[in-house]
């Protein structure tokens, strides 16, 4: 290939970045404005009244009903639901967590009969809906440990469907270098406790990033909290009792207060978020010194 080939191009290859990247740019913004254009609407439709929801009206409120917050609180007892929800979320959290790393990091460090089977068994449950398929045989399991008027009983059942978790963490296990488990049984150290003290620290950087989406997942729930609070509503969830500002004492609907409940619900997400955000860029490079 002589010089003038290779010439000709080089424009060519710049002129087709300078069309792609407009377009990447154009793409990136027409997602963040489809991401945040709902959390746009619900804000703003917090802060209006009632007929202005029904009505329709203009994307703007004529007056903002900053009030809303604080009748959507006192109706729906914000704080005990918001209670309830951050136990039934970190509670699930920290079990799921628990469960699945220990159950990823078997499967990763050991070989055993039936682990192709079991891979296989997480990897089905994945495709299986929790609230909806098997919600009455979860129920009636709940009944017989006299737990179906307990957030324990939720908790169990989203403990039990970790399988997205199991997979999220056994990825990091693979970039954990297996001499550390060498080394730490050199050492003396047993299986048991070389995932404990050696393994799960490093581990931190995934146990953040599963954690996040399981206690997103628990935090959202709405069916399991629903069907087991039936008969105790001071254990209702946030998911549950926005659920009920539907309605006012007078049957009139109340979507203003419904979206004034969701924006402070989004509150604790965010938090966790930040809290989480952290890990992300955590690695393990350094833990093995040559």
């Amino acid at each position: 290939m002589n010089q003038s080939t290779i010439a000709d191009k080089k424009p060519a290859t710049q002129a087709a970045k300078w069309i792609a990247r407009p377009i990447m740019w154009l793409f990136l913004l027409v997602t963040v404005l489809l991401t945040l254009f709902p959390i746009l609407m619900t804000i703003l439709g917090s802060l209006k009244t009632g007929a202005e929801m029904m009505s329709g009206g203009d994307l703007l409120p004529k007056a903002w009903q900053f009030h809303n917050y604080a009748e959507a609180w006192q109706q729906t007892n914000f704080a005990r639901f918001t209670w309830n929800s951050v136990f039934l979320s970190v509670m699930s959290t920290v079990g799921t967590l628990l469960v699945a790393a220990m159950a990823a990091y078997v499967v990763d460090r050991r070989d055993f009969p039936g682990k192709a089977l079991y891979v296989g068994v997480q990897a089905s449950t994945m495709f299986i809906s929790v609230g909806a398929i098997v919600l009455r045989p979860q129920f009636d399991l709940m009944v017989k440990l006299n737990l179906n008027s307990s957030l324990w009983g939720v908790i169990l059942i989203l403990i039990s469907a970790h399988s997205s978790t199991f997979f999220i963490l056994q990825g990091f296990y693979k970039s954990i270098p297996r001499e550390l488990d060498e080394a730490a049984m050199v050492d003396g150290s047993g299986f048991i406790r070389t995932f404990f003290k050696i393994i799960l620290p490093l581990l931190t950087p995934g146990l953040g990033v599963a954690g996040l989406f399981a206690f997103r997942h628990a935090w959202n729930e709405y069916i399991l909290p629903l069907v087991f609070t039936m008969t105790s509503p001071h254990l209702q969830t946030l998911t549950v009792g926005l659920a009920n500002l539907r309605y006012g004492s007078s049957a009139a609907m109340q979507i203003h207060l419904m979206m004034a409940g969701a924006c402070l619900s989004i509150l604790p997400m965010l938090l966790v978020y930040i809290l989480a955000n952290k890990t992300f860029i955590q690695v393990t490079a350094g833990s093995v010194k040559g």
